[in-house]
């Protein structure tokens, strides 16, 4: 066995693997020694799991403890928009196939107390994917208990493991009703929708009822500037029925927790957001009660929901929904304390990121600047990727990417500590955006491209985001919905019809196949990246990309540039020759990822063959050159 193999193994190991791999793992680097609670946020591989879909470790709570039938508990394995049975022990059961693929941490969707199925009359759906929360302080009863979250936050940190969870604080359940849409004189159109239309603050003032010449109320309160962003103009705000005439049905007037969250006159009331201006922040998100979040004891009462959770729980991190639906003075307030709290708690990396669904990346670092947010989920290379490997576009967009990097804030290291992803569960995952680009594309390319994604990924700047199935090679029949696959056996026959990539299984079956070819490959490419600072770390700068192909070829650097990574990256189906210029001290290039051959023929040169669909990770070490 070559000496880079028995490396590659040896390194696999020691980064607790389920999986050997025969991956090079050049020179002297060795993973890291230091603590888990010392790792920064861009030395981390990340799971995205949605545990109702994941293991069912506990029947006994498919129904969440409910009684009736399914519009009641909110389970019906059958259906794609309700609960499966997934859950909190299973998850815990699993461990080791998330440990053996390489991840570091996990992120959870919402794991409080949802209401368990709302919409209108037909339109019924559950609160399996958790984004429809009641009671902030509790576990939801259908993924378990309190008691079984703490056992996977332990079990997790006893393994070197972060766990991270999805938080909301934008929006509740839709518990709150407006008489003119929901009440028995409403018309029947809206009734049936539930689709309440937005009222503006132009039209509909808060200090009048139902529009400018309707009666006076409220009639002391400024208005929600920012500069009126005090508890004195807020107490002002007396009545909740300047744009509809509210009212909370009387058996869920208590349902949330803390309490503070039944008052109305902690919400907008304003009908369904259209998604931009003024009503993307004021507006109802698909009809789920919209927070105040300008008001002071909106602010106060998230931060403090969300401390408690640390302290009760230690978590790592924070994935915040909804970002741009909620003010930017709001973000100003919850994120320092929040990281405040945490270092107060020895947490020293709480790694808190928020989901910003927006692909241009001048606009998504705006986020980091005004609101402040530490980084944001990385929508544009996601976007780039997908062009690049799904639909045959031009390297050199990936490059413009990264020439952008710098317009993040401090805090997102130029990029480093964004988390970057493939697919999620909104928008779908890689594989279905691959069969739509070409539905007769065959297995082996499908698995190509997708292991050439996952390199990207895995060898870029940024944070690796695994979303949970993607190593078995689920496809997705779109987003939301139809990418929400269970791993143990599905009876959703719009999930079974589809044949898995790189196997003849489909989500009929249970896939927790560490076997499975992507499974493998991205164990191997996580171990390289673990074994190598300058994966995660290092300084990146791009070497060559394509005005019309599909190669790009950069280089990442140690810190202290001790030593130079070539990474290539070909997404074409032909194997690419190119001569790359190199930092003139780099000595004998090396295998870590693929074969580097033929390598150097000149100082500051390094000659490549990438085959096709394809990456390579090359390195150097730079010798000290200078005379004395």
């Amino acid at each position: 066995m070559p000496l880079f193999q028995r490396a590659g193994r040896m390194v696999a190991a020691l980064s607790g693997l389920g999986v050997l791999v025969g991956c090079a793992v050049a020179g002297p680097a060795q993973p890291d020694r230091v603590s888990d609670a010392a790792r920064a946020p861009e030395d981390e591989i990340i799971y995205f799991v949605m545990p109702d879909r994941f293991e069912n470790g506990d029947p006994a709570n498919d129904r969440g403890g409910l009684e009736g039938t399914r519009l009641d508990h909110g389970f019906d394995p059958t259906d794609n928009g309700f609960y499966h049975g997934g859950d909190l022990k299973g998850l815990i059961s699993q461990l080791d196939y998330i440990q053996g693929l390489g991840v570091s941490a996990i992120w959870l969707t919402p794991i409080f107390e949802n209401k368990p199925v709302q919409g209108p009359p037909g339109l019924e759906s559950a609160a399996y994917h958790g984004y429809w929360i009641t009671d902030f302080m509790n576990v939801d009863p259908h993924l378990g208990t309190r008691e079984d979250f703490r056992a996977l936050v332990e079990a997790a940190h006893a393994r070197g493991m972060k766990v991270y969870m999805d938080i909301i604080t934008n929006h509740t359940a839709d518990i709150i009703k407006y008489a003119e849409c929901h009440g028995p004189q409403a018309p029947a159109a809206l009734r049936e929708t539930g689709n309440c239309p937005y009222r503006s603050k132009g039209d509909y003032p808060w200090t009048t009822r139902g529009g400018p010449d309707g009666p006076a109320i409220n009639s002391g309160f400024l208005g929600d500037d920012p500069r009126h962003h005090t508890r004195e103009n807020f107490a002002q705000l007396t009545s909740s029925d300047y744009a509809y005439s509210v009212f909370v049905p009387d058996d869920e007037r208590d349902v949330k927790n803390p309490a503070w969250l039944n008052e109305p006159m902690h919400y907008h009331n304003r009908g369904h957001t259209r998604w931009k201006g003024e009503n993307s922040l004021y507006g109802d998100f698909a009809g789920l009660d919209d927070l105040m979040t300008a008001s002071p004891a909106v602010v106060d009462g998230m931060i403090e929901i969300y401390k408690q959770w640390i302290t009760d729980f230690r978590v790592d991190g924070f994935r915040i929904d909804t970002v741009k639906h909620v003010n930017p003075e709001f973000w100003q307030a919850f994120v320092p304390a929040i990281e405040a709290h945490a270092r107060k708690e020895g947490i020293e990396h709480f790694h808190i990121f928020g989901e910003v669904y927006e692909f241009d990346p001048g606009q998504l670092a705006r986020f980091t600047h005004v609101d402040d947010l530490p980084t944001v989920l990385d929508f544009p290379f996601q976007g780039v990727v997908r062009e690049i490997v799904a639909e045959g576009a031009p390297t050199r967009r990936m490059e413009r990417l990264f020439e952008i990097d710098r317009v993040y804030a401090p805090s997102a290291r130029q990029g480093r500590r964004l988390p970057t992803f493939l697919g999620n569960h909104d928008m779908g995952r890689l594989a279905g955006f691959l069969r739509e680009a070409d539905p007769d594309m065959s297995d082996g390319e499908m698995l190509d491209r997708l292991k050439l994604a996952h390199a990207m990924m895995m060898f870029s700047r940024g944070v690796p985001t695994i979303y949970y199935g993607d190593e078995q090679g689920f496809v997705s029949d779109g987003g939301d919905r139809g990418a929400r696959e269970n791993m143990f056996e599905s009876r959703v026959p719009d999930y079974n019809d589809n044949d898995l990539v790189g196997t003849d299984a489909t989500t009929a079956e249970r896939n927790f196949d560490t076997s499975h070819p992507l499974y493998r490959a991205i164990a191997e490419m996580a171990a390289v990246r673990k074994a190598h600072p300058a994966l995660r770390r290092g300084r990146q700068v791009v070497r060559h990309s394509d005005e019309d192909g599909g190669l790009i070829v950069m280089s990442r650097f140690t810190p202290g540039d001790l030593a130079e990574y070539v990474i290539a990256f070909n997404a074409e189906t032909r194997a690419r020759d190119i001569n790359i210029a190199t930092d003139g001290r780099a000595g004998v290039w090396e295998d870590v990822y693929g074969d580097c051959a033929p390598g150097a023929a000149a100082p500051a040169h390094l000659a490549l063959r990438v085959p096709a669909l394809s990456a390579l990770v090359c390195r150097a070490d730079l010798e000290d050159k200078t005379n004395g």
